[in-house]
């Protein structure tokens, strides 16, 4: 993966301010020991990517998006003092909010009424009755926002957060073979609804 890539590569260059996870541990101890404020920090340091990665699984819906950011958080602050160090802060609050994000997603694929119908979701991106294929104008994230959710939820986790198919498996409570079904699924559906599938 490039950020594999990225990361290995360590340049001959002065040394540089401390990394944003060295920023992290005194107000991970402090908002620990039930600081308001150093919470705060952390909170406005890390909501945008939490926010990012949310949006994404829930299909670009802004407000469940915003919902589910809040919620995260609330648990974070909740979790707080049993947090161990043992993995970068950032990670560990991603990984969370990620949880949180799934948990919502599975309580509503149980719910007899679910609004996120895979069926219907599956007709969006096809050729239309003038012949033109309406995902041409879609960029990525809209495109991604209109796969069915399970398969977005593995596209998401796999492609952009690097997750492992077992890791998904357990979280999305699934096979490993169905998990790799969705992500091939997902994947075509991508190609399909930009357009991607005409260039081969």
């Amino acid at each position: 993966m490039l950020t594999s890539a990225v990361t290995e590569w360590t340049p001959a260059a002065p040394v540089a301010s401390p990394p944003v996870e060295d920023l992290d541990g005194p107000l991970v101890r402090s908002a620990g020991r039930g600081d308001a404020i150093a919470f705060e920090a952390l909170y406005r340091r890390h909501s945008g990517r939490v926010h990012g990665v949310i949006l994404r699984l829930v299909g670009g819906n802004a407000g469940r998006a915003e919902d589910l950011t809040q919620e995260a958080f609330v648990r974070a602050w909740q979790a707080l003092p049993s947090y161990r160090f043992e993995s970068a802060f950032s990670t560990w609050l991603h990984r969370l909010a990620v949880n949180t994000a799934l948990m919502e997603l599975r309580a509503r694929k149980s719910r007899p009424q679910s609004s996120d119908d895979e069926d219907a979701l599956d007709n969006v991106g096809i050729v239309d009755s003038a012949g033109h294929v309406t995902a041409l104008s879609m960029d990525l994230e809209r495109a991604v926002a209109t796969l069915p959710p399970r398969a977005r939820a593995v596209l998401v986790l796999h492609d952009v957060e690097g997750w492992k198919h077992e890791e998904i498996a357990n979280e999305l409570g699934m096979a490993v073979g169905s998990s790799k079904a969705q992500l091939h699924r997902a994947r075509g559906l991508l190609r399909a609804r930009l357009g991607g599938s005409h260039d081969a």
